[in-house]
């Protein structure tokens, strides 16, 4: 009996390997970081090769300390940042260029031009997303168009595209594998997500050779195994869902109206629709969930470009905190936030808004005001943004949230958890292991070879905590009316 699943955790500003027991437990985490690179204003990239070179460090260090022998690993399963476009030669396996990060707004123009013509609605009803510069395909677009040469390769079968799990599994494989599964090809801009297939039109549209593209696979079973000389013994490959879908995956939101947020750099907030897509009027996107013996799960997914890093500003650059974990503190030490609204629009405003000319502000200000009150009011914000999305996921599905379930770093605060369940009127489910997204990485990797079962996740689900609602409906009310009268003053 195998004894172990590895997750391989490729995450925007770092890599983790992680290892998981037959109960699902944390054996161990290793965790390093890599370079950024920002060419331009509004360019965001990263070096392909550092961050195989940095992943597979992280794995291998792991095992080591650990001094775990590869033949007990039962499985491997990965998980990455989303949309993040590489593409490399196909002989000598050398990108031609660095990574272009889901964050880099390049090709925001371009996008735009797009937004107002009839292609808008077309690649929305075939992809389940709104034309943005976040996605892949205007990436790949720009890097065939810009490198030398690359056009070229690209018609002559010389190049191939991928997201970072198609990247990493390429590596892994040593090029026997050019994959990518059904939640990370949902996110690319370019694939028909109830034909389940690349969208020959699209494709078109920006002028892409099918056949740099992956093949689509279940993000569950085995889809090739590792290279022998990486780890000493072929490891199956048996799990891939792109960060966002894992953690709803790691959450066990296996029924159509579980619902997960993340809150990370920015927040995230998913909603299982079970076989449905929902077309949104309100500016979410549908995506797939994952997909596992052929069977598609899809999701509506709300963005919220700036949440956790709303504190690390209070911390770097208004320097009111000195560590992220002081403004929990800080917010339970006054009453209220006296009528100071922070709206964090650092990046504009993601959905349900979607206005990038818009900026952020602090609203409310007295004589009175401290930096106090503040630092409880970008905290509040986090909840604000986060009920925004679940009120506009009801006006599209119709679909009821029962209980929230949260993960993500700003979710070990109990302050912003109970101000969460209060806002939304529904409880918050904190986990024990807030590692979700390696966790369902590793669910996955562990039902792609019978390590586990359905069944037997199930029973693995431990919640740290509840935070149930506990605020009068009228001052709940009045709380959000300050809110969305103060996102009506910075939208342009």
């Amino acid at each position: 009996m195998k004894k172990y699943i590895l997750s391989l955790d490729q995450g925007t500003s770092s890599c983790r390997a992680i290892l998981f027991d037959q109960q699902f437990k944390i054996i161990a985490i290793e965790q390093q970081e890599f370079k950024q690179f920002y060419p331009k204003p509004g360019w965001v990239e990263q070096d392909p090769l550092e961050i195989w070179s940095v992943q597979l460090s992280v794995a291998i260090t792991l095992l080591t300390k650990l001094n775990i022998n590869s033949e007990d690993i039962a499985g491997i399963g990965i998980t990455n940042q989303r949309e993040t476009t590489v593409i490399w030669d196909k002989k000598t396996g050398e990108p031609i260029y660095n990574a272009i990060v889901w964050q880099d707004k390049r090709t925001a123009s371009f996008c735009n031009e797009l937004k107002q013509s009839e292609w808008k609605k077309y690649v929305n009803q075939s992809t389940g997303l709104w034309i943005d510069s976040y996605f892949s395909a205007t990436k790949i677009n720009w890097i065939i168009e810009h490198v030398k040469e690359a056009r070229q390769k690209a018609e002559n079968n010389k190049l191939l595209f991928g997201t970072i799990d198609t990247w990493l599994v390429w590596k892994l494989t040593n090029g026997k594998a050019h994959v990518t599964d059904y939640s990370n090809a949902s996110r690319t801009m370019l694939y028909d997500i109830r034909k389940l297939d690349w969208d020959n039109k699209i494709l078109e549209l920006f002028n892409i050779p099918r056949n740099i593209l992956p093949n689509v696979v279940d993000s569950s079973g085995i889809i090739e195994y590792t290279n022998k000389e990486i780890f000493g013994s072929e490891i199956p490959i048996a799990g891939i869902a792109g960060d966002q879908q894992a953690s709803l995956f790691g959450q066990q939101c296996f029924d159509p109206g579980t619902a997960k947020n993340t809150y990370g750099t920015g927040s995230f907030i998913l909603m299982n629709t079970g076989k449905h897509v929902f077309h949104s009027d309100n500016g979410l996107i549908s995506t797939i969930a994952w997909g596992i013996n052929g069977k598609i799960n899809y999701a509506l997914e709300g963005s919220v470009f700036i949440a956790g890093a709303a504190i690390k500003w209070l911390r770097d650059s208004l320097k009111v905190i000195n560590k992220a974990s002081e403004s929990e503190k800080i917010a339970n030490s006054i009453e209220s936030s006296e009528g100071v609204y922070f709206v964090p629009a650092f990046s504009g405003l993601g959905a349900p808004y979607w206005d990038m000319d818009a900026r952020g502000a602090i609203f409310g200000l007295t004589q009175g005001s401290t930096y106090k009150h503040i630092v409880r009011a970008a905290l509040e914000s986090l909840a604000f943004q986060s009920k925004d999305m679940v009120d506009v996921m009801y006006e599209d599905s119709k679909i009821e949230l029962e209980k929230l379930f949260v993960d993500g770093g700003a979710c070990a605060n109990d302050f912003l958890m109970q101000f969460q369940a209060d806002i939304l009127n529904k409880p918050v489910y904190r986990p024990q292991n807030i590692e979700t997204t390696a966790l369902g990485a590793a669910f996955l990797a562990g039902l792609g070879t019978n390590f586990c079962t359905f069944e037997e996740i199930n029973k693995f689900k431990e919640i740290d905590k509840v935070f149930e609602p506990s605020m009068t409906n009228a001052k709940r009310t009045k709380l959000y009316s300050g809110w969305t009268d103060a996102i009506q003053r910075v939208k342009c």
